[in-house]
């Protein structure tokens, strides 16, 4: 009897193998449905960060050297959290906010300063500062083999009142 419960617990083991071979990206139940198969394969990074604190920058520039003199005024937040996942090195997200492009620049990573730079249209400032202000946020990066790159701003599992 024992030498059968081992047989049956080794099978067990050997079956579950590939799927530890590639797990699911941790908050995966966060990601949108993958409709065009674009997350198929384990991602190749992941940065997960609970964001523990905020700040606005609102900003001014004037570049004087040009003509006609183009003034900007960026609005950015700066998140600052811990790393959540292994192998996590992220230490801050820059949320940029543009009112003016028509199409969105690419989440990016950048290894050597540890920081996440998301672009939102404008009119999302509201809906993340309501985040920051009500919940627990968090922050996550994905990027996989195919050029896919996903990133996103989210609260945990909250209940409805």
């Amino acid at each position: 009897m024992s030498l059968l419960i081992r047989g049956c617990a080794a099978c067990l083991l050997i079956l579950s193998l590939p799927l530890a071979a590639a797990p699911a990206p941790m908050h995966a139940q966060f990601l949108p449905p993958d409709d065009l198969a674009l997350r198929q394969a384990a991602p190749e990074q992941q940065q997960l960060l609970q964001v523990t604190e905020y700040s606005v920058v609102i900003g001014n520039q004037r570049q004087s050297n040009q003509q006609p003199i183009p003034v900007t005024s960026p609005l950015l937040i700066r998140l600052k959290g811990k790393p959540l996942n292994k192998g996590a090195t992220i230490s801050q997200v820059l949320v940029n906010f543009d009112g003016e492009s028509k199409s969105l620049k690419k989440p990016l990573f950048d290894d050597k300063s540890k920081t996440l730079t998301l672009f939102y249209p404008l009119a999302q400032y509201r809906v993340v500062m309501d985040l920051l202000r009500n919940d627990t946020v968090y922050c996550q990066f994905l990027s996989y083999a195919n050029g896919h790159i996903w990133a996103d701003l989210h609260t945990g599992a909250v209940r409805s009142r």
